[in-house]
């Protein structure tokens, strides 16, 4: 069985049996791969963004796509704008180049706390994670429950490489974001991301002013970078 083939059956089987299922989409490629396979099948799981308020307009073009692609509507969750406005009033809008803690606050008011409102009510959570993203990444299980949201998460892509990935794209004429074109490998806030060079791994290029081991939002990892699950038996 292809690794395709693979993917498509458990995403085929998380939507049977763990209704309702949603995917949270950065609209990375590899999240892309994962809403072509959804979108394809016509299977009932919701894809959600997490509209952080400084995404590249590359990246927003995304979503007016898929919808005139696959037929889907994504649901965008936003920061609460009380948080947002009283952090800018305290440290500056772009304070989290100044300490990593600071950086921190900034992704959970703009990211973890809008995926906890994201996952209210549902029954599993699907990612674009792989293992060959960072070395932080590389035990992730395609199956696992979640601590933190309290409710099986799955990575269908777990395995893959990035050139099966834009492999996948390539036959399938799936939607992607230009930027990866001009160098990005990992697309994040604007502020945040930038190209990598040869020799870099994937995400490089994200909060590149820090330390690599502080390379994560808190989404997937606790503050202190461990992932924030437990692998099922």
């Amino acid at each position: 069985m292809t690794r395709e083939n693979q993917a498509r059956d458990l995403l085929a089987r998380v939507a049977r049996n763990h209704h309702p299922a949603a995917l949270a989409s950065s609209l990375s490629a590899e999240d892309m791969v994962l809403t072509d396979l959804i979108g394809r099948e016509r299977l009932p799981v919701e894809i959600f963004m997490l509209d952080t308020g400084r995404l590249h307009g590359d990246t927003l073009d995304l979503v007016g796509r898929i919808e005139q692609r696959y037929g889907i509507a994504l649901r965008a969750y936003r920061p609460q704008a009380q948080a947002v406005n009283q952090y800018t009033m305290r440290f500056g809008r772009d304070a989290f180049y100044e300490s990593e803690e600071l950086r921190r606050q900034c992704c959970a008011i703009r990211k973890v706390e809008p995926l906890k409102r994201a996952l209210a009510g549902k029954q599993a959570w699907i990612s674009g994670m792989r293992r060959e993203q960072s070395a932080a990444r590389s035990d992730i299980a395609v199956e696992e429950f979640d601590q933190a949201h309290g409710l099986k998460k799955f990575n269908p892509l777990a395995d893959w490489s990035e050139a099966e990935v834009w492999d996948h794209i390539g036959r399938h004429e799936v939607p992607y974001n230009p930027l990866y074109d001009q160098g990005y490998r990992s697309i994040g806030c604007a502020p945040c991301t930038r190209p990598v060079v040869a020799g870099e791994d994937a995400r490089a290029g994200r909060w590149w002013w820090e330390v690599r081991s502080a390379s994560e939002c808190g989404i997937h990892f606790s503050p202190d970078g461990k992932l924030v699950r437990e692998e099922t038996a």
